[in-house]
């Protein structure tokens, strides 16, 4: 079987009239040092206050310091295996995070990606982590009661809804259980919680989530 040099001819031109030529370009700096979970980098010098930036393995990192000849950030994981002249690449976002009904009943990280296993959050909407928080006018007054479902802090402390409540205690107090516990008697009331894990053991982390879990919190 011969092929006609018309045939080879016109393959050619339908393949050259459908090619499309993408370039991906993207500012890479390198690691300069690195300690407790600050990178002070080098060649990022288009980098944005509060900019996500990229690190080798996937990890996360914002910066923080915009200095003249270098850029500070702080990594949001483990910086075990970032070492002096890795290369960090800028994503050419602000530090953002997924919003709305999406994230209703996951578990996720300071950048929003899930840690419970349940596949990705599909959200419609994003906000950035660094924003004004609203003013006292702007804010809606506080109406409505909360009860915590402990009889004594209900019966002595009145909290409402939208109410800043400090809970202050040595360690192993039980600081959480309240907090857990009053998670657990907002089931069924149209409240939503979020409880944010600051500094906390992931063991810690697993038995909160596992006793909402097992509360039906979480769906």
């Amino acid at each position: 079987m011969q092929i006609k040099a018309e045939e080879v001819s016109s393959i050619i031109r339908d393949q050259i009239q459908s090619f499309e030529k993408q370039v991906n370009m993207a500012e890479v700096g390198t690691v300069l040092q690195v300690g407790d979970s600050i990178a002070k980098i080098y060649g990022l010098d288009n980098a944005m206050a509060g900019e996500l930036l990229e690190f080798p393995g996937g990890i996360k990192g914002i910066t923080l310091n915009l200095e003249e000849d270098n850029v500070g950030a702080v990594i949001l994981g483990s910086d075990q295996n970032i070492k002096e002249g890795d290369p960090v690449k800028r994503t050419g976002r602000i530090a953002e995070v997924p919003v709305g009904e999406a994230v209703v009943g996951r578990v996720v990280d300071p950048v929003g990606a899930p840690l419970d296993g349940k596949g990705p959050i599909h959200a419609k909407e994003f906000l950035r982590v660094d924003v004004r928080a609203p003013g006292v006018i702007e804010r809606q007054p506080v109406r409505e009661p909360l009860q915590t479902g402990i009889k004594a802090i209900d019966a002595m402390i009145p909290i409402g809804r939208g109410q800043r409540e400090l809970i202050i205690g040595d360690r192993q107090t039980g600081k959480t259980a309240i907090a857990v516990d009053t998670m657990i008697n907002q089931k069924g009331q149209n409240v939503t919680c979020i409880y944010v894990a600051i500094g906390q053991k992931r063991s810690t982390v697993a038995r909160v989530v596992k006793i909402l879990e097992e509360n039906g919190e979480m769906a």
